[in-house]
């Protein structure tokens, strides 16, 4: 137990409700079932913790990489997502007392009769998780054996890898694996279990000590209650209770509220995001073509950052990057309106740019010489008839950002390409789920193609 002064008092931390990131595909310790709640060992496990010591949590469904990084830039204030205990972790993080012991092993696609122990992996590769204790052991055994390693940010497409035959086999914690065997994940396991390191509940160094020393004390009593021991039975013992839809059309009827709800934030976040980088593209293309040379340099800058550099380093920067920086919090959401705003923005600018440019020179000679100013001249002469040359570019653009949504799943955004994670997580449907995706992103890509097309016509037929 933890015997730390807490820099706040019990009564004030039972009234904060505090942010708690998870990962999204780590059954049986954190996954979604088909009633869209997030349930596993993990969250069992804290909200009986919180009933207990009578605090309030939000949980945040990040995926593992990015809740690590939310909890290192002070960006959520726990972190329990099934997260080895290590020296090089304890110092960036404070952690609980250890809640699960956990352990490697090593498994093959179920018949595959050639490997059965490590010398069997010579010259092939094997497919591990990131941040895992699989990948860890993995990583420290390699040379000594002679095989290569392939790195999943997520378990499902870990083990399609491995079924699909691009890798031989993987590493992965043994509860985890032993779950994903028992759901169908097409896998067996051929070794017996390597000793592994421990989970912990985690907190930022020297932050939210109260919170710490109440996940202790409520892990005490529930180890001393009993429930602790049903929770982990109610996941390790009986497998999976779901009953999961049979065959493309079942599961499809099943996971459809789900990616309904996801394709709703995808469309909200491009539609939100294009209306700003509207405003950007019209402001910085004016700067762009403006005679003034600061001006234009300024538009220059922010058009060749934002189109040089890839969208995920940009939602990385603006979401764990700069609040680190500035110590300031900022939810997904938001960081990702930022991103997409900025960066369709720069592009944007640039259709703009092109657009006045492609108006004869004559419009705004001929404005000028009617005695108009360059600016009226610009709004009331140049500027309609460019918009018009520019609406094919800016659905295309529309198009380009709608499918830029999907990877924004990296910082947590619950759109549709994440919520087709999350789905796949539970029933390892790889093929049948990203198909159903797929077709999902086709059919409004394709009416928005459509629009386009028309709108095109009538431009070219002046209806427009």
């Amino acid at each position: 137990m933890l015997n730390i002064i807490s820099p706040i008092t019990k009564a004030e931390a039972k009234e904060k409700v505090y942010q708690i990131a998870t990962d999204i595909t780590f059954a049986p310790f954190e996954f979604q079932d088909i009633n869209g709640d997030f349930v596993g060992i993990d969250m069992d496990l804290i909200a009986a913790i919180a009933k207990d010591q009578g605090f309030q949590y939000e949980m945040k469904p990040l995926g593992f990489n990015a809740a690590v990084q939310a909890l290192e830039s002070k960006q959520v204030d726990a972190v329990i997502a099934g997260m080895s205990i290590t020296d090089e972790r304890k110092k960036k993080f404070d952690f609980s007392d250890p809640y699960f012991d956990s352990g490697i092993i090593m498994a093959v696609k179920d018949d595959n009769e050639t490997v059965s122990s490590y010398e069997d992996l010579k010259g092939q590769k094997v497919a591990v998780k990131t941040g895992t204790e699989g990948a860890s052991f993995a990583e420290g055994i390699k040379d000594e054996y002679g095989f290569s390693i392939v790195t999943f940010d997520d378990s499902a497409n870990m083990y399609e890898e491995v079924r699909t035959g691009n890798s031989v086999a993987v590493f992965d914690d043994y509860p985890v694996l032993a779950y994903g065997i028992k759901q169908g994940n097409g896998l067996k396991i051929v070794t017996d279990k390597e000793a592994g390191a421990s989970y912990g509940f985690a907190v930022s160094k020297g932050q939210n000590t109260e919170l710490l020393e109440m996940f202790n004390a409520g892990l005490t009593n529930l180890k001393a209650s009993g429930e602790y021991q049903e929770i982990l039975d109610k996941y390790l013992e009986t497998g999976s209770e779901v009953e999961e839809g049979n065959g493309f059309f079942g599961l499809l009827k099943e996971s459809f509220p789900s990616l309904l709800s996801g394709l709703k934030m995808t469309l909200i976040l491009t539609v939100v995001s294009l209306l700003i980088a509207t405003i950007l593209g019209i402001i910085f293309g004016l700067l762009r073509i403006a005679k003034n040379k600061v001006l234009s340099t300024i538009a220059v800058i922010y058009i060749d950052i934002f189109r040089g550099t890839p969208l995920i380093v940009q939602a990385f920067f603006i979401y764990f990057g700069i609040p680190a920086a500035l110590d300031f919090r900022i939810s997904a959401v938001a960081a990702g309106l930022i991103t997409l705003s900025l960066n369709a923005g720069a592009y944007m600018a640039e259709i703009v740019r092109g657009g006045i440019q492609s108006v004869d020179k004559g419009q705004m000679e001929a404005a000028r010489s009617l005695g108009l100013p360059y600016g009226k001249a610009m709004r009331k002469v140049v500027l309609p008839q460019a918009i018009q040359l520019m609406i094919p570019a800016f659905i295309n653009q529309f198009v380009i950002t709608l499918k830029d949504t999907s990877i924004l799943s990296i910082i947590g955004i619950n759109e549709l390409t994440q919520s087709g994670k999350i789905i796949i997580a539970r029933n390892l449907e790889s093929f049948q789920m990203w198909l159903i995706v797929g077709i999902m992103y086709f059919i409004v890509i394709m009416i928005l193609t459509k629009v386009s097309n028309v709108l095109e016509r009538r431009i070219k037929n002046g209806q427009a």
